[in-house]
């Protein structure tokens, strides 16, 4: 694991700015996501530079890497699970190699195969490759977007890093707020790429590269996942045998590192599943690490504590106490340089310092509520459909008052809580009715939210990405479809995007064996009924682990890995809160309407209504708007 930066002339010619120095100082803002070393490589064009965490080939893995001529250079964030493999047809080929690092793999498969060469990796990635024949750069990201890769083109360059903070180190970058994307990450709690919180500033998505030959820049998708049903479909039973051998293998190649490993477990299916088989296929007594809360609501360690006495493993333990995680979230800007109000955030942060202190490597369980319908949301479609049918006058005279007036509780995934947003929702088309689902503030409540500046200004078409995104996918029913979605936004942009910062800001890797591309798409070959039967999702997934997992943990409901932040806005962080969305302090930033922020609040704190969720997302922009927006002007 590792961070890459660097950029290139578009002009041809050399830039003011070009040289070492600049370059290091960008690798300097990521060193937590490589402590070991640093590689730094640079011509008349193009800069290329990394922070390595040593995982693979200690000893000789330094990057970049070249071809046998040199005439390819690459530098990797990530992991290829499938090196070896690949090395070995390579060598065969004449290819000579002069490490044992998974990363020289790429120049080499690109003299083979050119831009193809993605279609033969298995793993997590974010590389650039620069080929000085044809003086052309190559750029890409992993099918998933495990990896991040943000980029932006300034002073007649391209320049790209890792990291949001790395890019802001050139001298070159200027940064404004981009309030298109503020209006999406209010809608979705995070900025869904191509965006960035920053004008002029973009991610690449998963699953694209981009390349930049005699000054031209494109951006291409080179994988889809195909939910087609070929006709070959295989029994329930017979398909759940596959999947179990697939899973088998997929966290088999992640088991493979030169430096201590461990998984984290949860006690939830996904992570007691790729827990059970790392159990299986290591050669020595697995690690296991979990973390607790005091609030009843939200703990999950009892079960992950069952979970480990199952299987055997070496299972360590932290407790999470109110004043351990409420203290760390104003430390959130300092390191989460882009706004994700995923309320998980802070004890996946905690989790990951308190493994890392045992390991450097860790596999979690991240992708199997997408990849096997585990959301709760995937029925509520079923649902929705069911509400839809229903007269207007039982629904407006009857229903809706009675679930708004349930009384307000703070407990994790409360009835009163998913009842009042899911008919709040019910009136939108599909897909907002899933982001808003998801998301903190609706379409409706954005008009209300928004100063009158940011509305004229913006465009109020915020999901129309992903409606766009849906029209390159073959699901032809709507909760497949959704899947699609969750997949390329939730899971890319928020999970992902979440375990990234929180693991790496501690120099700590994490892998993820449902992601392996033969997992998903054998999933999404399988006909919907196989992963979400009645209401209950990962239906086969549970199936195919059955042998493994004690029973009581294959029928738990779903809890999210979450905190009590309800509770805590009207406690230990209501003073924060207080300060950072002070109308004084609103009216003077120009965002957002204070009048509706204090109604806001001051429902919550009554008890009236619970706005946790939209406060908290708040109380993460400003944080990070103090932090990034606020030294950078």
């Amino acid at each position: 694991m590792c961070g890459i930066a660097g950029w290139i002339n578009l002009e041809n010619k050399t830039s003011q700015n070009h040289g070492e120095a600049v370059l290091h100082e960008m690798c300097e803002r990521m060193k937590h996501r490589g402590p070991d070393s640093e590689g730094l490589w640079t011509d008349e064009q193009v800069a290329l530079g990394m922070r390595r965490l040593s995982i693979i080939d200690l000893a000789t893995g330094e990057q970049p890497v070249y071809s046998e001529d040199r005439s390819v250079v690459v530098v990797m964030n990530g992991e290829l699970y499938n090196f070896r493999e690949v090395r070995e047809k390579l060598e065969k080929q004449g290819h000579r190699f002069e490490t044992n690092t998974d990363t020289e793999i790429l120049p080499h498969l690109y003299e083979e195969h050119g831009l193809d060469l993605l279609e033969h990796l298995n793993g997590m990635f974010a590389f650039a490759l620069w080929d000085k024949r044809r003086k052309k750069l190559f750029i890409a990201r992993d099918r998933f977007g495990e990896k991040p890769l943000y980029y932006g083109t300034f002073d007649g360059q391209l320049i790209f890093a890792s990291e949001l903070k790395v890019l802001l180190a050139h001298p070159s970058v200027k940064t404004e707020i981009d309030t298109d994307a503020l209006r999406r990450y209010l809608s979705f709690d995070y900025v869904p790429a191509p965006f960035s919180i920053y004008k002029n500033i973009y991610k690449l998505p998963a699953a694209h590269f981009l390349t930049v030959e005699k000054g031209e820049v494109k951006v291409q998708r080179y994988w889809n996942l195909k939910f087609h049903k070929n006709g070959n479909t295989p029994s329930f039973e017979e398909a759940s045998r596959q999947l179990g051998e697939l899973l088998s293998d997929a966290v088999k190649m992640r088991l493979v590192a030169d430096v201590p490993l461990g998984v984290l477990l949860s006690g939830g299916v996904d992570s007691s599943t790729v827990a059970a088989f790392a159990a299986r296929q290591a050669s020595e007594k697995i690690k296991t690490f979990s973390i607790g809360f005091e609030e009843d609501s939200f703990d999950e360690s009892k079960h992950a504590r069952r979970v480990a006495r199952h299987i055997g493993s070496e299972h360590y333990e932290e407790k999470l106490s109110v004043e351990k995680a409420a203290d760390l979230i104003s430390e959130i800007g300092s390191w989460l340089d882009e706004p994700l109000s995923d309320g998980s955030l802070i004890p996946t942060y905690m989790l990951s310092r308190f493994v890392r202190r045992h390991v450097t490597v860790a596999l979690g369980g991240d992708g199997g509520d997408e990849i096997f319908a585990g959301y709760p949301m995937y029925y509520g479609h079923k649902m929705a459909r069911v509400y839809d049918s229903l007269p207007r006058i039982l629904k407006n005279n009857v229903i809706e008052p009675i679930v708004n007036n349930l009384p307000v509780s703070t407990k994790n995934l409360s009835f009163d809580y998913k009842a009042k947003r899911f008919v709040a929702a019910s009136k939108y088309d599909t897909v907002t009715r899933h982001h808003t689902w998801f998301g903190s503030f609706s379409i409706d409540e954005q008009q209300l939210l928004l100063s009158k500046d940011v509305l004229a200004k913006t465009c109020g078409d915020i999901y129309k990405g992903a409606k766009d995104l849906l029209k390159i996918c073959d699901a032809t029913n709507e909760i497949e479809q959704m899947q699609f979605l969750d997949m390329n936004f939730y899971m890319a942009e928020d999970i992902l995007t979440k375990v990234d910062r929180a693991s790496m800001a501690v120099s700590l890797e994490v892998r993820a064996p449902f992601l392996d591309p033969r997992v998903a798409q054998f999933a999404a070959s399988l006909p919907l009924e196989y992963k979400l039967k009645g209401k209950k999702g990962k239906y086969i997934l549970k199936k195919a682990i059955e042998p493994l997992l004690p029973k009581s943990i294959l029928e738990r409901p779903k809890k999210g890995f979450g905190i009590p932040i309800a509770e805590w806005l009207k406690g230990r962080l209501n003073p924060l809160m207080h300060d950072l969305l002070a109308p004084e302090r609103l009216k003077d930033q120009g965002l957002f309407n204070e009048k509706f922020v204090s109604k806001l609040i001051s429902e919550h704190e009554k008890n009236i209504a619970s706005h946790h969720k939209q406060l908290w997302t708040l109380l993460v922009f400003q944080l990070w708007h103090d932090k990034f927006l606020k030294c950078e002007n």
